[in-house]
């Protein structure tokens, strides 16, 4: 989901650790560090006050070599068990951007890309989506759900076009070759998973969601 308004960043383990201003700064100290442990805070006083104390104290899920992992679905939610669920993060809009799949149930992580910069969540969420039903398919799982809390991806998908409106330019160069061939392998490509919308409201956050609100 994307970032609302400024935020101040922990890291307690990582390449680095300290309270960084951006989010950048933070991938930077924690990107492919095994069990990183960070946090994003409303303000710097809270920040610094979580820095000084324990990381048990302010992270309620767990990290792993393959990155956050949320905690299980709400009882409520009509979770399809063989499914998979995708979401994106993104710092600004435009800004850094990442995005990843999980196994619904578990939280597991099976594919994670960028950052990248001045992406954006809608993008990201498109990208993720396109990701997850090559793979289903590369593994012959042709019936297999994909949840995904956009609709706007959704329904660029459905169109086989990613419809943004940033701008190409160096910055977005790689962007654009992701998003130039997603659109090639939807154009090529047929697939029967049903691509469900993840209720945010009913049934709180997406499991693939990155917990940085």
């Amino acid at each position: 989901m994307a970032k609302r308004g400024r935020k101040y960043y922990v890291v307690w383990e990582g390449h680095r650790t300290g309270v960084f201003e951006t989010w950048e700064e933070c991938i930077i100290a924690t990107k492919g560090y095994a069990g990183a442990k960070y946090k994003s805070f409303e303000s710097s006083v809270e920040a610094i006050e979580a820095f000084r104390g324990d990381y048990k104290d302010y992270i309620k899920k767990t990290t792993s070599k393959k990155g956050t992992k949320p905690s299980a679905p709400p009882k409520n939610a009509p979770i399809r068990k063989d499914s998979i669920s995708v979401d994106a993060a993104c710092s600004g809009n435009p800004g850094l951007m990442e995005y990843r799949g999980v196994i619904t149930t578990t939280g597991e992580q099976i594919f994670i890309q960028g950052p990248f910069k001045h992406g954006t969540n809608n993008i990201g969420e498109f990208l993720a989506l396109v990701h997850g039903l090559a793979l289903l398919k590369n593994h012959g799982k042709h019936d297999t759900p994909i949840y995904s809390d956009s609709k706007i991806a959704i329904g660029w998908v459905a169109k086989k076009k990613c419809n943004t409106k940033i701008e190409e330019n160096p910055d977005t160069e790689i962007l654009f070759k992701l998003i130039d061939r997603a659109e090639k392998w939807l154009k090529a490509n047929t697939w029967t998973n049903p691509i469900l919308k993840w209720e945010t409201k009913k049934w709180g956050e997406i499991p693939a969601d990155f917990g940085r609100k």
